[in-house]
């Protein structure tokens, strides 16, 4: 018989490796990637942050913005239930949560409050490190 420990809390969801990460760490270019890899998170994360860095926010909104969906329908397909932690350490969760991060980012720069401070908290209760490395 299994015993659950109830005051525990959800388990950890860690998500499958993302194929795209091995092409973005080899230098192809991003929108080629998300090209390829269109479901990639870690892909849109990367052109997000990159358009953040040049100063095109709206551009980096919308990439984060698809790279936080893409994100979260990969998170429901791997037994996540809405909460829970999604730990930095587990290297394919971080295109989720530099996403979800540029997302904050993002519309933290077109004043909408709410949004930025909903997706810091939630960066904060997925992965406090990934919420510290991510500042």
């Amino acid at each position: 018989m299994e015993l659950n420990n109830l005051l525990s809390g959800p388990p950890e969801t860690l998500l499958p490796v993302d194929p795209a990460a091995a092409e973005l760490a080899d230098g192809a270019a991003p929108a080629d990637v998300a090209a390829k890899y269109p479901t990639s998170s870690l892909a849109w994360a990367v052109l997000a942050e990159g358009a953040l860095a040049d100063g095109r926010t709206i551009e980096g909104y919308a990439y984060a913005r698809t790279g936080y969906h893409r994100a979260l329908d990969l998170l429901r397909r791997n037994g996540w239930k809405g909460h829970g932690p999604v730990p930095w350490e587990h290297e394919p969760n971080r295109g989720f949560l530099r996403a979800l991060a540029a997302l904050g980012k993002a519309a933290a720069l077109i004043d909408e409050k709410d949004e930025a401070e909903r997706c810091a908290t939630f960066l904060r209760d997925s992965s406090p490190t990934a919420a510290d490395v991510l500042a």
